[in-house]
């Protein structure tokens, strides 16, 4: 990963320059000098590109800790790959900031230099001046009204011959839930509607066949708006017949709105291979999703005897939590709702990039990326560039070399950490110059 380092004098406005970067408040800024000591890295992106950020302590020889800082400082200069040395702009050039700029030049590093507090034209002309530091390189920039960083990310990005990757798509939490209700004919799907709606909304019978067309209705539960739509029970392909052939058109047509599927199971009789396929359009439109054991009054078997035959027949749903309930006798209603908020809140779930990169960094080190007939496989950064569900991309050296069990290894770390409970979790493996998309 690229690694750049902030430097200069005490109150320069390094730690401003951070923030703007970042987007964030991350570093503290003060008007006292020495409020940066220790270095501060962070990881983030730069037109798509995963960068490494350390911001350094001052320079300042009478700090009681100056010789210190100023050794820590030199050492992120051999270790970084880009220096960016700040002056204050509305002081002259100072000597001591050009025998810092002559020790960075003497470790062949490569140095733009940012005149920062230029805040207008007027200003721009006079710092000029600073052209006697002898830097090629000068970029004049104001970190209080974020002027000039687009021409010194564009001037970063041609230095290192990178091209701007799309910006990642940041999408909203709804103002409702979509939650589509899904299962075989008769396993009580609009029984569960009328229950979490608390009236009769969809038609009952045992008579197979009797919802075709979707049938939605809102409910708020804990302040929050959740759309239920029930959809017609699913049957075999070779059984479906006249109108029920558009009924199931329309049912991928409600999922693909959807943000969580509403999963009924019919436990008064064993499941059927058509469970595991209804099941799978869950997983087929990336939805979260929330399994409810209907009938569980007449079950037909001992919970931990279902709970086996559910784990050995819906392996791709272990992430999934599980209710046990009943249409009839109201039992777990209430739960239903509460676990659709809590599955929703991990699908529009969002990881910082350095969290991400720093959880994905410590699974790699623990278990390290198998090679590549010999070459070495390398993930350069990693992050989040959408939610609902929450898509991640691994930039590699060899994309292609990701194993399909690495990326299950990693998916279970990501997990472990963060929940996700019912979540889907995309892993993207992308090369550098790849656009970060879907």
């Amino acid at each position: 990963m690229l690694k750049i380092a902030i430097l200069g004098m005490p109150n320069v406005g390094k730690s401003s320059l951070f923030n703007c970067f970042l987007k964030s408040r991350s570093a503290i800024t003060s008007n006292i000098a020495g409020t940066t000591r220790d270095i501060k890295r962070q990881t983030f992106l730069l037109a798509g590109h995963g960068v490494e950020l350390w911001d350094t302590g001052g320079f300042d020889p009478a700090h009681i800790f100056g010789d210190k800082i100023a050794s820590f400082n030199m050492g992120a200069v051999q270790s970084c790959d880009l220096i960016l040395y700040v002056v204050d702009g509305k002081v002259p050039p100072q000597d001591t900031d050009k025998r810092h700029i002559l020790s960075v030049q003497k470790q062949n590093r490569p140095c733009f230099l940012l005149i920062n507090k230029v805040d207008n034209e007027n200003e721009v002309l006079s710092a000029y001046e600073f052209a006697s530091l002898g830097v090629k390189d000068m970029f004049f920039v104001s970190a209080s009204h974020n002027r000039g960083l687009d021409k010194l990310t564009q001037a970063i990005l041609k230095h290192f011959k990178l091209k701007p990757l799309e910006a990642p798509q940041v999408q909203e939490t709804p103002e409702r839930i979509q939650v589509g209700i899904i299962g075989r004919v008769n396993v009580g799907k609009s029984s569960i509607l009328n229950a979490l709606v608390a009236k009769e909304r969809s038609l009952v019978s045992s008579v197979a066949g009797t919802t075709m067309d979707p049938v939605d209705e809102s409910v708020e539960h804990n302040g929050q708006e959740i759309c239920f739509v029930d959809t017609a029970g699913l049957r075999q392909r070779g059984k479906i017949e006249g109108l029920e052939k558009f009924a199931l058109d329309r049912t991928r047509k409600v999922l693909e709105k959807s943000h969580v599927a509403l999963l009924i199971l019919d436990v008064s009789a064993p499941f059927v291979d058509l469970d595991e396929k209804i099941a799978s359009l869950a997983e087929e439109f990336r939805l979260g999703v929330v399994v409810v054991l209907n009938k569980w009054d007449i079950r037909h078997a001992s919970f931990e005897n279902i709970l086996q035959t559910f784990k050995h027949k819906f392996k791709f749903l272990q992430h999934a939590p599980i209710i046990t309930a009943s249409a009839i006798s109201k039992r777990h209603i209430p739960q239903i709702k509460d676990k659709i908020l809590e599955v929703h809140r991990y699908f529009s779930m969002r990881i910082s990039t350095s969290t991400l990169n720093k959880v994905i960094g410590e699974a790699t080190e623990r278990h390290p990326l198998p090679s590549d007939h010999g070459k070495i496989v390398r993930i350069y950064y990693s992050t989040q560039f959408a939610s609902c569900p929450p898509q991640i991309a691994l930039v590699m050296n060899r994309p292609k070399a990701l194993h399909f069990s690495y990326k299950r290894y990693l998916t279970n770390t990501l997990r472990a950490k963060f929940g996700f409970l019912g979540t889907p979790i995309i892993l993207l493996a992308k090369g550098k110059e790849d656009s970060i998309n879907p």
